[in-house]
Protein backbone atom coordinates (compact mmCIF):
# COMPACT_ATOMS: atom_id res chain seq x y z
CA UNK A 1 0.00 0.00 0.00
CA UNK A 2 1.22 3.48 -0.89
CA UNK A 3 2.12 5.74 2.03
CA UNK A 4 2.47 9.51 1.63
CA UNK A 5 5.50 11.46 2.77
CA UNK A 6 5.55 13.23 6.13
CA UNK A 7 6.65 16.87 5.68
CA UNK A 8 9.24 17.76 8.31
CA UNK A 9 8.26 21.29 9.32
CA UNK A 10 10.71 21.23 12.21
CA UNK A 11 13.70 20.67 9.89
CA UNK A 12 12.52 23.32 7.40
CA UNK A 13 12.01 25.81 10.22
CA UNK A 14 15.54 25.13 11.53
CA UNK A 15 16.98 25.89 8.07
CA UNK A 16 14.94 29.09 7.84
CA UNK A 17 16.15 30.21 11.26
CA UNK A 18 19.76 29.68 10.16
CA UNK A 19 19.15 31.86 7.09
CA UNK A 20 17.56 34.53 9.28
CA UNK A 21 20.56 34.46 11.64
CA UNK A 22 22.88 35.01 8.66
CA UNK A 23 20.69 37.92 7.52
CA UNK A 24 20.77 39.39 11.04
CA UNK A 25 24.58 39.36 11.01
CA UNK A 26 24.58 41.20 7.68
CA UNK A 27 22.02 43.73 8.97
CA UNK A 28 24.11 44.40 12.08
CA UNK A 29 27.26 44.97 10.01
CA UNK A 30 25.46 47.50 7.82
CA UNK A 31 23.53 49.37 10.50
CA UNK A 32 25.56 48.95 13.68
CA UNK A 33 22.61 47.51 15.58
CA UNK A 34 20.55 44.34 15.84
CA UNK A 35 16.94 44.00 14.71
CA UNK A 36 14.59 44.24 17.70
CA UNK A 37 11.36 42.37 18.44
CA UNK A 38 9.04 43.55 21.22
CA UNK A 39 6.51 41.05 22.58
CA UNK A 40 3.69 42.20 24.85
CA UNK A 41 2.03 39.65 27.14
CA UNK A 42 -1.09 40.66 29.07
CA UNK A 43 -2.15 38.37 31.90
CA UNK A 44 -0.97 34.91 32.91
CA UNK A 45 -2.50 32.59 30.31
CA UNK A 46 -0.27 29.46 30.54
CA UNK A 47 -0.19 28.69 26.81
CA UNK A 48 0.57 32.31 25.93
CA UNK A 49 3.32 32.45 28.55
CA UNK A 50 5.01 29.36 27.12
CA UNK A 51 4.72 30.73 23.60
CA UNK A 52 6.20 34.10 24.58
CA UNK A 53 9.15 32.39 26.29
CA UNK A 54 9.75 30.34 23.13
CA UNK A 55 9.68 33.49 21.02
CA UNK A 56 12.17 35.21 23.33
CA UNK A 57 14.62 32.30 23.16
CA UNK A 58 14.30 32.04 19.36
CA UNK A 59 14.80 35.80 18.95
CA UNK A 60 18.00 35.73 21.00
CA UNK A 61 19.24 32.60 19.18
CA UNK A 62 18.85 34.43 15.86
CA UNK A 63 21.04 37.28 17.15
CA UNK A 64 18.20 39.77 17.55
CA UNK A 65 17.28 42.00 20.48
CA UNK A 66 14.32 40.64 22.45
CA UNK A 67 12.13 43.03 24.43
CA UNK A 68 9.41 41.52 26.63
CA UNK A 69 6.67 43.57 28.27
CA UNK A 70 4.51 41.68 30.76
CA UNK A 71 1.44 43.47 32.03
CA UNK A 72 -1.30 42.32 34.45
CA UNK A 73 -4.68 41.23 33.13
CA UNK A 74 -6.15 44.29 34.88
CA UNK A 75 -4.35 46.74 32.57
CA UNK A 76 -6.76 49.17 30.94
CA UNK A 77 -7.12 49.42 27.19
CA UNK A 78 -5.81 52.99 27.26
CA UNK A 79 -2.70 51.89 29.17
CA UNK A 80 -2.05 49.10 26.66
CA UNK A 81 -2.52 51.48 23.72
CA UNK A 82 -0.08 53.87 25.37
CA UNK A 83 2.53 51.08 25.57
CA UNK A 84 2.00 50.24 21.89
CA UNK A 85 2.45 53.91 20.99
CA UNK A 86 5.74 54.00 22.92
CA UNK A 87 6.98 50.93 21.04
CA UNK A 88 5.94 52.50 17.72
CA UNK A 89 8.29 55.39 18.50
CA UNK A 90 11.17 53.27 19.81
CA UNK A 91 13.90 53.05 17.14
CA UNK A 92 15.33 49.90 18.75
CA UNK A 93 12.10 48.06 17.98
CA UNK A 94 11.47 46.80 14.43
CA UNK A 95 8.65 44.39 15.22
CA UNK A 96 5.77 44.57 17.70
CA UNK A 97 3.73 41.53 18.65
CA UNK A 98 0.87 41.74 21.14
CA UNK A 99 0.13 38.18 22.23
CA UNK A 100 -3.49 37.14 21.70
CA UNK A 101 -5.97 36.49 23.20
CA UNK A 102 -6.28 39.61 25.31
CA UNK A 103 -8.56 39.93 28.38
CA UNK A 104 -12.22 40.43 27.56
CA UNK A 105 -12.33 44.11 28.47
CA UNK A 106 -9.74 44.97 25.79
CA UNK A 107 -10.67 45.32 22.11
CA UNK A 108 -8.18 43.19 20.13
CA UNK A 109 -8.93 45.09 16.92
CA UNK A 110 -8.21 48.47 18.50
CA UNK A 111 -4.85 47.25 19.78
CA UNK A 112 -3.84 45.73 16.44
CA UNK A 113 -4.93 48.91 14.64
CA UNK A 114 -2.65 50.94 16.94
CA UNK A 115 0.50 49.08 15.85
CA UNK A 116 2.62 50.83 13.22
CA UNK A 117 2.01 48.75 10.04
CA UNK A 118 5.76 48.87 9.35
CA UNK A 119 6.32 47.06 12.68
CA UNK A 120 3.32 44.72 12.40
CA UNK A 121 5.29 41.45 12.19
CA UNK A 122 2.11 39.43 12.88
CA UNK A 123 0.68 40.84 9.64
CA UNK A 124 -2.73 41.48 11.21
CA UNK A 125 -3.02 45.25 10.65
CA UNK A 126 -5.67 46.26 8.14
CA UNK A 127 -3.03 48.04 6.03
CA UNK A 128 -1.00 44.85 5.64
CA UNK A 129 -4.16 42.77 5.12
CA UNK A 130 -5.30 45.20 2.43
CA UNK A 131 -1.94 45.17 0.65
CA UNK A 132 -1.96 41.37 0.61
CA UNK A 133 -5.51 41.36 -0.78
CA UNK A 134 -4.55 43.53 -3.77
CA UNK A 135 -1.26 41.74 -4.42
CA UNK A 136 1.16 44.31 -3.02
CA UNK A 137 4.17 43.47 -0.87
CA UNK A 138 3.22 43.37 2.81
CA UNK A 139 4.08 41.85 6.14
CA UNK A 140 2.13 38.60 6.02
CA UNK A 141 0.72 36.53 8.94
CA UNK A 142 3.33 34.03 10.03
CA UNK A 143 1.38 30.77 9.90
CA UNK A 144 0.02 31.03 6.33
CA UNK A 145 3.37 32.27 5.03
CA UNK A 146 5.02 29.26 6.68
CA UNK A 147 2.44 26.99 5.01
CA UNK A 148 3.24 28.53 1.63
CA UNK A 149 6.96 27.94 2.16
CA UNK A 150 6.32 24.26 2.91
CA UNK A 151 4.10 23.92 -0.17
CA UNK A 152 6.68 25.49 -2.49
CA UNK A 153 9.41 23.32 -1.01
CA UNK A 154 7.32 20.22 -1.72
CA UNK A 155 5.81 21.16 -5.10
CA UNK A 156 8.03 23.88 -6.55
CA UNK A 157 5.90 25.96 -8.92
CA UNK A 158 2.27 26.15 -7.75
CA UNK A 159 1.06 27.77 -10.98
CA UNK A 160 -2.36 26.50 -12.07
CA UNK A 161 -2.88 24.05 -9.21
CA UNK A 162 -6.29 23.80 -7.55
CA UNK A 163 -6.18 24.67 -3.86
CA UNK A 164 -8.84 24.36 -1.19
CA UNK A 165 -8.42 26.22 2.10
CA UNK A 166 -10.77 24.95 4.80
CA UNK A 167 -11.21 27.73 7.36
CA UNK A 168 -11.90 31.42 6.91
CA UNK A 169 -10.15 33.11 9.85
CA UNK A 170 -8.34 36.42 9.41
CA UNK A 171 -5.24 34.83 10.93
CA UNK A 172 -4.89 31.79 8.64
CA UNK A 173 -7.66 31.02 6.16
CA UNK A 174 -8.15 34.35 4.39
CA UNK A 175 -4.44 35.30 4.09
CA UNK A 176 -3.64 31.73 3.01
CA UNK A 177 -6.14 32.03 0.16
CA UNK A 178 -4.62 35.37 -0.90
CA UNK A 179 -1.08 33.93 -0.88
CA UNK A 180 -2.16 30.99 -3.03
CA UNK A 181 -3.93 33.32 -5.46
CA UNK A 182 -0.69 35.28 -5.75
CA UNK A 183 1.02 32.01 -6.76
CA UNK A 184 -1.58 31.60 -9.56
CA UNK A 185 -3.50 28.78 -7.91
CA UNK A 186 -7.23 28.37 -8.44
CA UNK A 187 -8.46 28.83 -4.88
CA UNK A 188 -11.63 27.81 -3.07
CA UNK A 189 -12.06 29.20 0.45
CA UNK A 190 -14.28 26.66 2.22
CA UNK A 191 -15.36 26.27 5.84
CA UNK A 192 -17.32 24.08 8.24
CA UNK A 193 -20.65 25.12 6.71
CA UNK A 194 -19.66 24.53 3.07
CA UNK A 195 -22.17 22.21 1.41
CA UNK A 196 -20.72 18.81 0.47
CA UNK A 197 -17.33 19.77 1.81
CA UNK A 198 -15.95 16.31 1.02
CA UNK A 199 -16.51 16.84 -2.73
CA UNK A 200 -14.96 20.30 -2.59
CA UNK A 201 -11.85 18.99 -0.84
CA UNK A 202 -11.59 16.05 -3.27
CA UNK A 203 -11.00 18.44 -6.20
CA UNK A 204 -7.87 19.90 -4.68
CA UNK A 205 -4.22 19.38 -5.54
CA UNK A 206 -3.48 21.35 -2.36
CA UNK A 207 -5.51 21.17 0.85
CA UNK A 208 -4.85 23.59 3.72
CA UNK A 209 -6.87 22.59 6.77
CA UNK A 210 -7.39 25.38 9.30
CA UNK A 211 -10.91 24.87 10.57
CA UNK A 212 -10.19 24.00 14.22
CA UNK A 213 -12.15 20.73 14.37
CA UNK A 214 -10.29 17.54 15.29
CA UNK A 215 -9.84 15.15 12.34
CA UNK A 216 -12.79 16.69 10.51
CA UNK A 217 -11.26 16.05 7.08
CA UNK A 218 -11.29 12.34 6.36
CA UNK A 219 -8.75 10.42 4.33
CA UNK A 220 -11.12 9.47 1.51
CA UNK A 221 -12.01 13.14 0.99
CA UNK A 222 -8.53 13.74 -0.37
CA UNK A 223 -7.60 13.45 -4.02
CA UNK A 224 -4.80 10.94 -4.74
CA UNK A 225 -1.36 12.60 -4.62
CA UNK A 226 -2.63 15.86 -3.13
CA UNK A 227 -0.41 17.76 -0.71
CA UNK A 228 -2.04 18.48 2.64
CA UNK A 229 -1.01 21.19 5.10
CA UNK A 230 -2.71 20.61 8.45
CA UNK A 231 -2.76 23.80 10.54
CA UNK A 232 -5.10 22.42 13.20
CA UNK A 233 -3.91 21.84 16.76
CA UNK A 234 -6.67 20.19 18.79
CA UNK A 235 -6.29 18.56 22.19
CA UNK A 236 -8.45 15.45 22.48
CA UNK A 237 -8.97 12.91 25.28
CA UNK A 238 -9.01 9.16 24.71
CA UNK A 239 -12.33 8.04 26.28
CA UNK A 240 -10.91 4.64 27.31
CA UNK A 241 -7.48 5.60 28.68
CA UNK A 242 -8.25 9.19 29.66
CA UNK A 243 -5.00 10.42 28.11
CA UNK A 244 -4.88 13.60 26.05
CA UNK A 245 -3.09 14.04 22.74
CA UNK A 246 -2.76 16.61 19.98
CA UNK A 247 -4.41 15.96 16.62
CA UNK A 248 -4.89 18.09 13.54
CA UNK A 249 -7.93 18.93 11.46
CA UNK A 250 -7.15 15.99 9.14
CA UNK A 251 -7.44 12.29 9.99
CA UNK A 252 -3.76 11.73 9.23
CA UNK A 253 -3.67 7.93 9.55
CA UNK A 254 -6.47 7.66 6.98
CA UNK A 255 -5.01 10.33 4.71
CA UNK A 256 -1.53 8.79 4.44
CA UNK A 257 -2.69 6.22 1.89
CA UNK A 258 -4.05 9.00 -0.36
CA UNK A 259 -1.69 11.94 -0.16
CA UNK A 260 1.60 12.74 -1.83
CA UNK A 261 2.70 14.49 1.36
CA UNK A 262 1.19 15.80 4.60
CA UNK A 263 2.32 17.82 7.60
CA UNK A 264 2.11 16.01 10.95
CA UNK A 265 0.59 17.41 14.15
CA UNK A 266 2.67 18.28 16.08
CA UNK A 267 5.91 18.97 14.20
CA UNK A 268 4.53 20.29 10.92
CA UNK A 269 3.23 23.85 10.70
CA UNK A 270 3.83 24.74 14.37
CA UNK A 271 7.63 25.18 14.20
CA UNK A 272 7.24 27.33 11.08
CA UNK A 273 5.24 30.04 12.87
CA UNK A 274 8.07 31.27 15.12
CA UNK A 275 10.65 30.87 12.31
CA UNK A 276 8.54 33.10 10.04
CA UNK A 277 8.07 35.60 12.87
CA UNK A 278 11.86 35.96 12.99
CA UNK A 279 11.91 36.28 9.21
CA UNK A 280 9.24 39.00 9.31
CA UNK A 281 11.19 40.91 11.96
CA UNK A 282 14.33 40.87 9.81
CA UNK A 283 12.32 42.00 6.76
CA UNK A 284 10.68 44.81 8.77
CA UNK A 285 14.07 45.93 10.11
CA UNK A 286 15.56 45.96 6.62
CA UNK A 287 12.67 47.97 5.21
CA UNK A 288 12.87 50.50 8.04
CA UNK A 289 16.62 50.87 7.47
CA UNK A 290 16.19 51.36 3.71
CA UNK A 291 18.05 48.13 2.93
CA UNK A 292 17.10 45.64 0.21
CA UNK A 293 15.10 42.59 1.22
CA UNK A 294 17.31 39.96 2.84
CA UNK A 295 18.22 37.09 0.51
CA UNK A 296 17.02 33.57 1.02
CA UNK A 297 14.21 34.28 3.47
Amino acid sequence: MKVGRIIDGKAFAARLREKVATGVESFARQTGRKPGLAVVLVGEDPASSVYVRSKGKATAAAGMESFEFKRPATISQDELLELVDELNGDDRVDGILVQLPLPGHIDDKAVIAAIDPAKDVDGFHVVNSGKLAIGEEALVPCTPLGCLMLLKDELGDLDGLEAVVVGRSNIVGKPMAQLLLKENCTVTLAHSRTRDLASVVHRADIVVAAVGRPEMIKGDWIKPDAVVIDVGINRVTDPEEGKTSLVGDVATSEALSHVRAITPVPGGVGPMTIAVLLRNTLVAASQRAGLPAPEGV
